[in-house]
């Protein structure tokens, strides 16, 4: 098997355990936030970190599949615009993070901007553009209600995964050893 497949058996495998920690989070991790319809989200830090892992195709799929499953698990059916939103963030962090080497151990004040950064075009986009726009094209839902619901959604999920994302991480780079830490003795 040629060893540059787009999805490998570790990301086939890192999207079903990154969508169920996508549904389980979603329904244990969520914190309201006063606005209807609209919580404060674990899921997408964790979501960030698989992403910046796996790379923008991982991300893409769980935020796709992981979304969908849990409106249908625990809403009765999938609300498109909001699951459209989160595969975009999935595959824009992982696209800005491709250059992160944290499987190198690589993940200091330069890479922890450019993971911010990059997850902050991705919510921003996401939720200040592509949900509240496709509620209102697929839903017709009021322009008001969608524009502050995804400002809301969008401005605690930067928050979310600035923290908690960073701290993931942060602890995921702790574990892997840097590159040309090894030295070779002679005898």
């Amino acid at each position: 098997m040629a060893k540059d497949q787009s999805l490998s058996i570790k990301k086939v495998v890192a999207i079903g355990i990154g969508s169920a920690l996508f549904v389980i989070l979603g329904r244990f991790g969520s914190i309201p936030s006063g606005i209807p319809n609209t919580n404060i989200e674990t899921t997408y830090a964790v979501l960030a970190l698989f992403a910046l892992l796996y790379g923008p195709v991982t991300g893409l799929l769980i935020g796709l599949i992981g979304h969908t499953l849990k409106d249908a698990i625990f809403y009765g059916s999938p609300w498109f615009s909001w699951v459209i939103a989160s595969a975009a963030v999935g595959l824009i962090v992982g696209l800005f993070s491709s250059r992160i080497r944290i499987h190198d151990g690589e993940f200091g004040n330069k890479e922890i901007i450019r993971f911010n950064l990059g997850q902050i075009v991705a919510n921003a986009l996401a939720w200040f553009l592509i949900a509240p726009t496709f509620d209102i094209l697929i839903y017709a839902e009021p322009v008001n209600k969608v524009y502050t619901q995804g400002l809301i959604a969008g401005i605690s999920n930067m928050v979310t995964v600035a923290i908690l994302g960073t701290l993931l991480a942060l602890a995921y780079s702790k574990t892997r050893t840097k590159r040309g830490s090894l030295k070779r003795e002679l005898n």
